[in-house]
């Protein structure tokens, strides 16, 4: 259909702007206006798809990978990277950590402060 396109993938936590602080530094875009602290942008510098962070009170953390009765993840990003120990390395100064399970050798987990996974990955 014409005249439609996804412009922003939103991701509840429970502290919205810090998650939205985490993914402009991760990414190296724009953070959005912080006069609503119940939801924040991360603007795409080259005009693509976009992330924002919104206030979820009763957000549970998912749990990756799932098993049955664990709270789900609804959506996770991947993230292509240069190099993928440079990668993690940034990530996790910026507040990432790895998950403990990695199914792929040129793909790491990691989940973000909200428990969000995401996956930085290298060709090949």
């Amino acid at each position: 259909m014409q005249g439609i396109r996804l412009t922003t993938i939103t991701l509840g936590a429970p502290d919205p702007v810090s998650l939205a602080r985490f993914y402009a530094r991760l990414l190296g875009w724009t953070l959005g206006p912080t006069d609503d602290p119940t939801w924040i942008g991360v603007r795409n510098p080259d005009g693509g798809i976009g992330i924002a962070c919104q206030l979820e009170k009763n957000h549970v953390r998912p749990t990756w990978p799932g098993a049955p009765g664990d709270q789900q993840m609804q959506v996770h990003l991947e993230i292509q990277v240069d190099d993928l120990q440079a990668g993690l390395q940034h990530a996790r100064q910026c507040g990432a950590r790895m998950a403990r399970y990695q199914p792929q050798a040129n793909v790491r987990v990691c989940l973000d402060p909200a428990g969000h996974p995401f996956c930085l990955w290298v060709e090949g």
